[in-house]
């Protein structure tokens, strides 16, 4: 029996499945639900239109997009003045002059580039790039010109080019221009230099740099910030010299070669965190002053802003445990802080680790916008630079949200007319984002968009107008253009599903449910097979993640990836849903903080709850055949239904799975809190001690190289199952990171794949 199940992981692991006899009876019609399940997955190349990227222009009103597909593009420029819409190009006269200068027909008849930069401010001409060779255009006149020399290239690029540096870990790091315009900021060879924005020229500023102890930081906020008369930068140093590193073994390479690496989250919980340093460095002298932040202590530190005058340099302190923040002011002269604000919270307060932090400084230099959870809900509140509060902006229980990357939901503030434009939860339809406006007295608070579902927002930058992406689970997106008030302009998009009849696409479902504790409403989404039958039973797939970082039920109509995979899985022959139980975001403080140090606790159970809700109703689900899939925080939860609910959950495969959170992140104590403090916690949220439960058939995937999970975690969880005697199937992927999920080409087409098949074989569609 043992050598048996010894030869069934090794032949997983290198590929070779065998497919069920009773779906190889199905032959075509198995056939046929493969390559739908394919053609699911590449589910957004169905729907064409219903998006646009505008490219503001410098009026801060205007802007350009490029709309259709590359053999037919058409750059329109739009004038929410005017309410315009015109192409920006006269397609049929540029191609005519550029036929006269490269001496032959362009192919197709369309606009035969999709990018191109304006050469100057004025926007009057635009560069290009035909056949390998640049050209100028004058928007006027429509004379077009081919550069020829160098010193006429550089005429023309009279814009400031950023460049990247891509540091250790693999992420990289953007130059930053001086507000004259005059330099950028950047990091090269573990030091801070600056390089000429005109000029072929750099200048090292520090020197004491190295690897392990180096000028740039992995934490909240931008990496420098320019004084605001361009003289000075602010920017940390941070040793890691004592931080855990991730271990990464090269085993395709010849010898295999090993490596440790950090990564911004490489320190552990209980473990020594980065210590950090901040310095004002000034540019002509090279001269350093260090602000006093207490290098010693564990904090995070997030670089904000200036001082419009320069007086002093505003950054947060956040504390380990993510209880205590701190708006400190630093004199770049000396280095003294003062403390201009405290917030304290039992459980953890919302400090992205590598995103914008919570404060807006409003352009009047007196005032700033606080985003907090203090009475329970995400709201703004408006303060004085001295820290005073000046009131809470927004009233009623519901969270101010972003799903598109503002800071934490605020779009922009206009101070002129005196309005805080931000995206929120506050309709009857709990998960729906709209827009609205409150001034700043807190007062005539309205929404501005509609429609149900997900609306993103893209704002000028003057402030006049905006652009709203509407979509929901069931209706295509349309982009309209909106002034700031709502009123609609025009519609510039609208999708175009009529491919999607290929599919035979029915709508999703949307759905309500309790949670564990029978009282808690918990959404979802449920997808069926594209040829459903109610009269069949249908084997049940559970898609999950159940992390407390995010909520991740599909809620438009091109999804994320774990949306998309769903989907298509459906197309199989199986029942699939995804369900935001208690202890993820976006409903509030109360609800996230049911997982707060309690990771483990109330997760399975909740989704047990949903599945045997859903099933009551819907007789075509078939509860003697349930499978649950996840990946990262999902899939340390698929492989936990297993042990957790072994009567339930009868198939499960974890992808780059925690395991053992005592083993990850030390972001994982922003909501378990110190593992000194909460041991218990910790141990309880371990699926290492629960090997022994397994039941059902798992599978673990898992890339070598993961910089999040490490493969050490995979190791243990592996062993506790050897000692346990518990049969698993195994596929590791060398030298992949924690983007296995998402992976383009063979490895993320195997990743899947291996997935369809367990399912297939051992749920039996």
């Amino acid at each position: 029996m043992f050598t048996l199940r010894r030869i069934r992981v090794t032949c997983l692991a290198v590929g070779v499945m065998l497919i069920a006899p009773q779906m190889r009876a199905q032959g075509a019609s198995q056939a046929e639900r493969e390559a739908m399940y394919t053609r699911y997955l590449n589910f957004a190349s169905y729907v064409r239109g219903g998006t646009i990227e505008p490219h503001w222009m410098a009026d801060g009103s205007s802007f350009w997009y490029a709309e259709g597909v590359p053999e037919n593009t058409i750059i329109y420029k739009v004038d929410p003045e005017a309410n315009t819409k015109t192409p920006l190009f006269n397609t049929t006269r540029l191609r005519q002059s550029l036929t006269n200068l490269l001496g032959h027909e362009l192919p197709h008849g369309d606009l035969p580039f999709a990018e191109f930069t304006f050469v100057d401010d004025t926007e009057k001409a635009v560069e290009f790039s035909v056949e390998d060779q640049r050209f100028t255009l004058r928007l006027d006149t429509g004379t077009i010109s081919r550069l020829v020399s160098s010193a006429e290239k550089e005429q023309f690029r009279k814009l400031p080019r950023v460049t990247l540096e891509t540091v250790e870990g693999g992420w990289d790091v953007m130059e930053i221009l001086s507000p004259d315009k005059r330099w950028f900021a950047r990091f090269k060879e573990h030091n801070l230099w600056i390089r000429s924005a005109e000029k072929d020229r750099s200048v090292q500023l520090t020197t004491d740099g190295v690897k392990d102890n180096a000028w740039l930081q992995g934490e909240p906020g931008p990496w420098a910030l320019w004084s605001p008369d361009s003289k000075s930068i602010a920017i940390k140093k941070q040793d890691i010299r004592q931080v855990h590193k991730i271990l990464m073994v090269h085993w395709l390479k010849t010898p295999v070669e090993v490596e440790w690496v950090f990564h911004p989250e490489s320190a552990r919980p209980g473990g020594a965190m980065p210590r950090t340093e901040l310095y004002v460095v000034d540019v002509r002298s090279k001269q350093k002053v260090r602000v006093d932040i207490d290098r010693k202590r564990d904090q995070f530190i997030a670089l904000l802003a200036w001082r419009q005058d320069g007086s002093e340099l505003l950054l947060a302190r956040m504390s380990r445990d993510y209880k205590e923040l701190e708006l400190l002011a630093a004199d770049p002269l000396d280095g003294t802080v003062r403390i201009l604000l405290t917030e304290r919270d039992n459980a953890a307060i919302p400090f992205p680790p590598f995103a914008p932090v919570g404060f807006i400084f409003l352009d009047d230099g007196h005032r700033f916008i606080r985003m907090s959870e203090r009475d329970g809900w995400n709201r703004p509140y408006l303060y004085d630079l001295d820290g005073r509060l000046i009131l809470r902006l927004t009233r009623g229980q519901f969270p101010v949200i972003s799903n598109s990357g503002p800071i934490q939901g605020i779009m922009t503030v206009d101070e002129n007319d005196g309005w805080v434009y931000f995206t929120a939860h506050a309709e009857q339809r709990l998960y729906d984002t709209h827009l609205y406006r409150v001034n700043l007295e807190g007062e005539h608070f309205t929404r501005l968009t509609e429609g149900d579902g997900q609306h993103e927002i893209s704002f000028a930058p003057s402030k006049k107008f905006f652009l709203d992406k509407h979509s929901n689970s069931v209706t295509p997106a349309t982009v309209t253009l909106r002034r700031a008030d709502g009123k609609l302009l025009q519609t510039l998009s609208t999708a175009n599903v009529q491919a999607l009849n290929e599919l035979q696409w029915k709508p999703p479902e949307e759905f309500v449910v309790k949670a564990a504790d029978g009282d808690t409403d918990l959404y979802g989404i449920l997808y069926k097979p594209y040829d459903f039958d109610p009269s069949k039973k249908y084997p049940i797939i559970e898609h999950i993640y159940a992390g407390p970082s995010d909520a991740v039920v599909p809620r438009t109509f091109t999804s994320h990836h774990l949306g998309v995979h769903a989907q298509a899985i459906a197309q199989l022959g199986f029942v699939t849903f995804m369900v935001d139980g208690r202890g993820t975001s976006e409903r509030g403080k109360a609800f996230n903080d049911v997982a707060y140090g309690n990771i483990g606790r109330h997760e399975i159970p909740d989704h047990v709850a949903a599945l045997r809700e859903l099933a009551k109703t819907r007789p075509y689900m078939d509860l003697e055949r349930v499978g649950i899939y996840g990946y990262s925080w999902g899939g340390h939860f698929a492989l936990r239904a297993l042990l957790m609910a072994p009567e339930v959950y009868h198939v499960g495969i974890a992808g780059a799975p925690d395991l053992d959170i005592r083993g990850t992140t030390s972001l994982t104590e922003r909501w378990m809190g110190l593992l000194e403090n909460n041991e218990s916690g910790y141990e309880f949220a371990s699926n290492l001690p629960l090997a022994g439960n397994l039941k059902g058939k798992l599978l673990l995937l898992q890339g070598t190289s993961d910089d999040a999970t490490e493969f050490s975690n995979m190791m243990k969880m592996i062993d506790a199952l050897i000692q346990a005697g518990k049969p698993y199937d195994l596929v590791l992927f060398p030298e992949q990171t924690h983007g296995l999920a998402t992976a383009p080409g063979p490895a993320g087409t195997y990743f899947r794949e291996a997935i369809r098949r367990y399912f297939q074989e051992h749920l039996n569609p």
